[in-house]
């Protein structure tokens, strides 16, 4: 019942935010607007060199390792309350790591020229 109450909320809610751009929100465009906009800099200007896929794979790694490694802190204190179900869900977990971990390492990201 509380699911129901919660989805019911939020969804409603959703609507009224939306409804309320609709009404709100301006309705003239712009035409510098609705150019495409980089990093601050017009779209594809010949001094701005696109970024190297390493800056994109190291961000992937930190965000792999570094931040996701911190929910094995809360797991630690309840397993023994959990025992089998804990260990099954950490499992799949440190699985989905480790497939990330192979991703990366496929992709050369541990390779810095």
């Amino acid at each position: 019942m509380e699911l129901v109450f919660v989805i019911l909320i939020f969804g409603l809610l959703g609507a009224v935010l939306i409804s309320m751009n609709a009404l709100l929100g301006p309705r003239k465009t712009n035409p510098a607007k609705e150019q495409p906009f980089e990093c601050g800099s017009p779209y594809l200007q010949p001094e701005i060199k696109p970024f190297p896929i390493k800056f994109a794979l190291v961000a992937f790694i930190f965000l792999l390792f570094d931040v996701e490694v911190m929910f094995f802190f809360p797991w630690a204190l309840i397993f023994r309350e959990m025992k089998g179900p804990a260990l099954v869900l950490m499992a799949s977990y440190g699985a989905v790591l480790v497939a990330g971990f192979a991703y990366a390492w496929k992709k050369g990201a541990f390779v810095w020229d």
